[in-house]
């Protein structure tokens, strides 16, 4: 199945900014986290389809998975 993923901020360096990949079905946001080498505790927030999801949502055909870091700054 066809996946969407974008990336967001300092995520992009050394990576991608938008790519569309082909998934086994039961793949969940977790593991496409732990494929790009992304840290959990450096996730600031993950949506698919533009709803905030959480690490074991399992994702579907033709779904857009957004990645944002953290934001730091005062």
């Amino acid at each position: 199945m066809k996946v969407t993923i974008k990336l967001f901020a300092t995520f992009r360096t050394g990576r991608f900014g938008e790519e569309t990949r082909d998934y086994n079905p039961g793949i969940t946001v977790g593991d496409i986290l732990t494929e790009l080498n992304l840290p959990s505790e450096e996730i600031g927030a993950t949506l698919i389809n533009h709803r905030h999801v959480e690490e074991d949502q399992q994702l579907q055909e033709d779904d857009i998975l957004s990645i944002f870091p953290l934001v730091g700054g005062g």
